[in-house]
């Protein structure tokens, strides 16, 4: 394709150009130019135009063997045999809708609104058929639903950065890094995971102007390969321990900055007895610190020096070691040192908070409405959690606990006894922990209704199946996830396929049944993103953003959070209680919960390296991101099965005692259940820890073995305190098979 084919061109070849982009929980939002001819798909390509290019992953790239699944769902059915069984007959249309409709109007009248229980995720993350919008607007029009709280990916960040900086726009956008004499990625695989489009981009142009980057994780990550000088192989669970031992070299050495911390932030001084070990008797030095973490002294000295003096330097705090038990530590360990290190505020530097921005983000978004299922007296109201970022009030389980409270219900303490499970956008069996507590809850439950484009886990268990269709067959809009100064329009690429329809489509049909009124206010997908955009501040009209695809700010410099609050505290205050940085925040210590200390401190995990279950099980199990996967999205995509097969890792000093070698298929087990799959035996891998990459299906034997390598077959169905997904805790033996 020429470089210049634009938006609605045709190609020599008489295809179409259409723009659209991924709408996945990846991070990137990247232009995908689709090539369409007589109503088809014919390949993808991405971004050719100005820069920064906005180039797609292998993924995007390969979504065409997505839309055109052999496998995908392509009309409504219900359930004929056994829940998990996934025999289903076909039914119209007007059926399916019926047979929902009426078990929701059952289900609300004899037990509430509360016992409907609406379990949407991130498999579409758009502003108007993504974030569960479409169904969860319809639910608070039908007077409410139960739901869940405590994002998988970023609960334990978005915690700290509130309760420390007030906002969850923390973050300079990913161009700055190019303004650093030192980059730590902690936890954090962009190489992988993407994160925000072009973040790999920026560390490649980081490192070719010799800027020094270093790596802070459990593996040698794609990430480490590519960009960094050094390897930091820490034990999981212990990155706070190791960040306030930097802390400790800061304050006795005199590195930290004295006047920034005077100005900006409160309660450093508490920190400082802390960590010098005033209250306790525990000075929290480097080797205090090598023996919970197993990172050598001198190295943690060596870092510790190197962030304090090489001015500016960018920490990024990825969202992997937060995802653990007690992770929220972690996060607020990381604000503390950007605080200390003058860091916040300038270029170069980072916050190491969430990495939100306030671009690429839209004005306005389809409205939700209010969730009037609190206000039924059904509802326990002591059953309610005490603490939820996204809504206080509302009726909500963690996401880690939603099979104990369909199995506890009110007597559990939670809020109501579910009765009907409602899913679009989420494959539960696979993305959350110990699989067997959830097949028995999904057992249970009355009713089960599921919006799916093919057959997951998650959707055998449907009484109810109703068929979705992709981004590529619908209108809506790309905004990047984090710190990405640009707006894509997903244009659609070809018409639904088979009988699939939108959620939000599903919901304009259900919303009659169910005796609400004007649920579209009479306006078509465009209408809604045309209203959308109006509200969207330094952008232009509508109709040209349509015509051209893509709209990228234009930016004299790079963004960087908090430049007004250090420029002019006074008349730009942190949103925080005391208007400044709380290294001893005044919320957390109104929550009196010694798990959450108002300044942050090391708190062992449950199910690390001193847990007494460890002699049993002696490998620590984490679950990072696969390259061909967004969480358990593309994992039927052949194209992308190809590029690596679902392993094991595990280090040879782990492996050769067992008598493992590469490749041999092995039993990784603990009480919860048992996987056997391959086995990848590696150096990448620090020592005593396993890695089973998050997102495979789920895929019993006779047995109950999964065959599949989904790692929350072994995972704990408990969160950290402030509501942190523990998918990075977890003991485990492996055996040869």
């Amino acid at each position: 394709m020429s470089p210049s084919a634009k938006a609605g061109s045709t190609t020599a070849t008489g295809e179409k150009i259409v723009i659209t982009a991924c709408s996945h929980d990846c991070g990137g939002r990247c232009v995908l130019k689709t090539h369409v001819k007589d109503g088809v798909i014919t390949r993808i390509e991405t971004d050719s135009e100005d820069e920064p290019q906005l180039r797609a992953c292998v993924r995007g790239r390969a979504y065409r063997q997505r839309v055109y699944g052999a496998d995908r769902i392509q009309y409504p059915m219900k359930r004929v045999g056994e829940r998990g069984e996934g025999k289903f007959q076909r039914i119209s249309w007007d059926e399916a809708l019926d047979a929902v409709s009426k078990e929701l109007l059952r289900v609300k009248k004899n037990y509430g609104p509360g016992a409907i229980f609406f379990f949407g995720l991130s498999g579409s993350t758009t502003p108007l058929h993504g974030q569960r919008r479409p169904m969860f607007r319809l639910f608070n029009m039908f007077g409410g639903c139960s739901l869940w709280w405590g994002a998988p990916s970023f609960e334990a960040s978005t915690f700290a950065s509130k309760m420390t900086l007030g906002t969850t726009q923390t973050g300079n956008t990913r161009d700055d890094v190019i303004n650093s004499k030192l980059i730590i990625l902690w936890g954090h695989n962009p190489a992988n995971t993407v994160w925000t489009t072009n973040a790999s981009f920026y560390l490649a142009k980081a490192k070719e102007a010799g800027i020094k980057i270093v790596s802070v994780d459990p593996r040698y990550t794609d990430s480490a390969i590519t960009y960094a000088q050094q390897w930091i192989p820490i034990r999981p669970g212990t990155d706070a321990a190791m960040l306030i031992a930097m802390a400790y070299v800061m304050i006795t050495e005199n590195l930290h900055k004295k006047d920034f911390l005077d100005k900006y932030t409160v309660g450093f001084d508490k920190f400082q007895d802390y960590v010098l070990g005033t209250g306790d008797g525990q000075p929290k030095t480097p080797q205090w610190a090598e023996a919970i973490t197993d990172v050598p002294a001198a190295t943690i000295i060596g870092l510790a020096r190197e962030y304090a003096t090489k001015h500016p330097a960018c920490l990024i705090a990825g969202f992997g070691p937060g995802r653990s038990a007690n992770g929220e530590q972690f996060h607020h360990a990381a604000i503390t040192l950007a605080a200390m290190t003058g860091n916040i505020g300038i270029h170069g530097g980072n916050a190491a908070g969430i990495e939100g921005t306030p671009y690429g983000v839209l004005g306005k978004r389809l409205a939700t409405g209010e969730n009037l299922a609190v206000k039924d007296p059904r509802v326990m109201k002591e059953g309610l959690n005490a603490y939820s970022r996204i809504d206080k009030t509302g009726v909500r389980v963690h996401s880690s606990k939603v099979a104990d409270a369909i199995l506890q219900g009110t007597k559990g303490g939670y809020p109501a006894d579910i009765r009907l499970l409602y899913v679009a956008a989420s494959n539960l069996v696979t993305q959350f922990p110990n699989t067997k507590k959830i097949l028995e809850a999904l057992k249970k439950v009355e009713s089960i209704i599921v919006h799916e484009q093919f057959m997951t886990n998650t959707a055998k268990y449907a009484d109810i199946l109703l068929p979705v269709n992709t981004f590529m067959e619908k209108f809506d809009i790309g905004e990047p996830w984090m710190s990405g100064p640009w707006l894509i329009y997903l244009d659609k690429a070809v018409e639904s396929l088979y009988e699939s329809k939108s959620d939000l489509q599903i919901a304009r049909e259900l919303a009659p049944r169910l005796g609400i009124a004007n649920y579209d206010e009479g306006k078509d997908d465009v209408a809604f993103l045309k209203d959308f955009w109006q509200n969207t501040p330094g952008v232009p009209d509508f109709d040209t953003f349509r015509k051209k695809g893509v709209f990228k700010y234009k930016m004299a410099e790079p963004y960087v959070s908090f430049k007004e609050q250090i420029a002019d505290p006074k008349s730009h205050p942190f949103a925080t209680p005391s208007g400044k940085i709380e290294i001893y925040s005044q919320q957390m210590d109104r929550m009196n919960n010694p798990l959450l200390p108002p300044i942050p401190k090391y708190v062992e995990m449950w199910e690390g390296h001193n847990d007494p279950l460890a002699k049993k099980y002696p490998l620590q199990l984490i679950s990072g991101h696969y390259k061909a996967r967004d969480h358990s999205t593309f994992a039927n995509t052949p194209w992308l099965a190809e590029l690596e097969t679902q392993s094991v890792w595990m280090n040879p000093a782990d492996a050769q005692p067992r008598g493992i070698k590469n490749g041999d298929l092995v039993k990784i087990f603990n009480d919860r259940g048992t996987i056997k799959i391959p086995v990848k035996v590696t150096n990448r891998l620090r020592p005593g820890v396993v890695d089973i990459q998050q997102g495979a299906w789920y895929n019993p034997d006779k047995d109950g073995v999964d065959r599949g390598g989904c790692p929350n077959v072994l995972l704990k169905d408990d969160m950290s305190p402030a509501g942190a997904f523990c998918s990075n805790t977890g003991l485990v033996q492996i055996e040869k098979a």
